[in-house]
């Protein structure tokens, strides 16, 4: 039972799917909403987190033969053979079905945008674009934002401005994050066949590319921030951290090594992780 579980929790990539679902809380606590309790809360993180682990599971089934030709995945357990395609199928069914049914039992439009995340994570991104172009990131750029906006819907009971705003700022986060892993493992997605940006325009610039991203993104964050009402000093540190992954970024562009290139993929995480909390806890 503790091996099958570490199987589901690496099948439901828990890092990622406790990033996204952290987006879906901030832009939840954004709204500032006056009737908010603790129980409607845990309700949204309950249907977001099965919603998303589900979504994540169903990718990992549809994509397991090109997980097994790269070598960052090929130890996944679909892969490794430790679980069974029909056992993944049915977990990632199960989740999913479960977290659109709680997503739709607490409001129908919050449970129509957590449906569309799905939607296009796994029909339009994965199963349909992924493979054929390099453009599939916008699309799972537009699923990625999905969370944030479920959130703020779920609060304020229906798609504002500043929903968008936020969503807006996801999709153009994840080429910092992705484009700079695709530089990385180019070989592994070659083998794979999967185009890239930095197969069909070059890692010069895609790089470029990354840190236009990065500055589009940043501007977007702090607007949606200042429109809530957050505090300067939370909007300083905002802006603090926002120049720190820019400068790694036009840095990455100018002066392009794998040490850097990498260095900015594990940063970028971990400035939307603390843009994030900064936006949850200067709102409570």
């Amino acid at each position: 039972m503790k091996k099958r579980m570490k199987n589901y929790l690496a099948l439901i990539k828990s890092m990622q799917t406790g990033l996204l679902l952290l987006t879906g809380i901030a832009g939840y606590v954004s709204a500032n909403c006056p009737v908010m309790s603790w129980q409607s809360l845990l309700s949204l993180a309950g249907s977001l987190f099965l919603a998303i682990a589900g979504s994540t599971v169903l990718n990992m089934v549809w994509d397991r033969d090109i997980d097994a030709k790269m070598t960052r995945t090929s130890r996944r357990p679909l892969v490794t053979g430790e679980t069974t395609p029909g056992e993944a199928l049915t977990l990632g069914l199960l989740l999913s079905a479960l977290g659109l049914w709680w997503s739709f039992s607490i409001a129908p439009l919050y449970g129509a945008v957590v449906f569309a995340g799905l939607f296009i994570d796994v029909v339009i991104y994965t199963m349909w674009l992924k493979r054929r172009t390099a453009w599939s990131i916008v699309w799972g750029g537009v699923c990625g934002g999905m969370p944030i906006l479920a959130g703020r819907v779920l609060a304020i009971g229906e798609i504002d401005p500043i929903g968008i705003l936020f969503a807006l700022s996801i999709l153009l986060w994840i080429p910092t994050h992705i484009l700079t892993f695709n530089i990385r493992s180019q070989k592994d997605y070659n083998r794979a066949n999967i185009p890239t940006f930095s197969q069909k325009y070059g890692p010069q610039n895609t790089r470029i590319i990354i840190a236009i991203s990065s500055i589009c993104a940043a501007v977007a964050i702090g607007l949606g921030a200042s429109a809530i009402g957050l505090s300067w000093g939370y909007l300083r540190l905002i802006s603090v951290m926002a120049i720190g992954i820019i400068g790694l970024s036009v840095f990455s562009a100018l002066k392009p090594s794998d040490k850097i290139n990498f260095s900015l993929f594990k940063c970028a995480s971990l400035y939307m992780m603390g843009v994030m909390a900064i936006i949850t806890f200067g709102v409570l």
